[in-house]
């Protein structure tokens, strides 16, 4: 199985994950991050595929 390619932005700010997973009395692997960042990803082109297959421009929260 072929590694999926690094996504080209970073969706998400580190330290809100690292004050929630403090709050939670947790700590966040330096892994973590790019699994985080690839499941936004992989979000993100699912909705941007529904989008397109309704002919809209616009990602609505329906596409999510």
């Amino acid at each position: 199985m072929a590694k999926a390619k690094k996504p080209k932005y970073t969706f998400f700010v580190k330290k809100a994950v690292q004050d929630f997973a403090r709050e939670h009395k947790m700590m966040v692997g330096s892994d973590a991050y790019d699994a985080i960042n690839m499941a936004i990803n992989n979000i993100l082109t699912e909705a941007a595929g529904r989008c397109k297959d309704n002919k809209r421009k616009t990602l609505k929260a329906y596409d999510f």
